[in-house]
């Protein structure tokens, strides 16, 4: 187990050590992978950025993810899940604005009208604090991938090996400290898995140099 993200962090950075990483950026997936990216940028010397994606809830089960969106972009959705509940995306779209409203709302709060972080040619990372489904880092991928980084990885202190698997076909590489074939829930790993707040986040950014080292 890990005694808090701080520690999760540090140690995925020693895990990424002594890749070919020049000038990397490193996102964290607001809120729990940003307190995790921070350790990871600063273990790199690379910039910190903030990510943000939404879960879209099942109707009446919000906790329940059936996809995911960003700020700006196409969900994308678990097919199995929506078939498993009669569903179609159509049915979320009320749902699936208003996260991709939430998303936007969050954006700003962090970044304001900075301009968004230049990604094209360099090595990107991706940094959560745990993994189960994978379905928003996986629309978080999708985005980046779009902006042209030389590389994308994604990079979790713990990953559900199911998840990392599928996720693998999204990036160049993915990295986890624990792979564990059932995961239970992520919080199983943490001594300390208190909730993000989004102070917590202004500050790992306020602390970090925008352009790494």
């Amino acid at each position: 187990m890990f005694a808090d993200r701080r520690q999760a962090g540090q140690q995925l950075a020693a895990a990424l050590a002594g890749r070919d990483l020049g000038d990397p950026v490193v996102f964290g997936l607001a809120r729990g992978g940003v307190p995790v990216a921070h350790q990871v940028a600063h273990g790199l010397g690379g910039q910190l950025e903030v990510a943000v994606a939404r879960k879209i809830g099942a109707p009446g089960q919000p906790e329940l993810g059936l996809g995911a969106i960003t700020s700006d972009g196409p969900a994308i959705y678990r097919e199995d899940a929506l078939r498993a509940l009669n569903l179609t995306p159509e049915d979320l779209a009320e749902t699936c604005e208003a996260e991709r409203r939430e998303a936007r709302r969050r954006l700003w709060l962090y970044r304001g009208d900075a301009p968004s972080p230049a990604v094209a040619g360099r090595d990107v990372v991706l940094v959560d604090d745990g993994l189960a489904t994978g379905v928003t880092a996986r629309v978080m991928l999708r985005a980046l991938r779009e902006l042209g980084p030389r590389s994308l990885r994604l990079a979790v202190p713990v990953c559900a090996a199911e998840a990392a698997e599928e996720l693998a076909q999204e990036v160049d590489e993915v990295v986890c400290v624990h792979r564990p074939s059932h995961l239970r829930a992520v919080a199983f790993w943490y001594n300390d898995f208190h909730p993000v707040s989004d102070d917590e986040v202004l500050l790992a950014l306020a602390e970090s140099p925008p352009t790494g080292k």
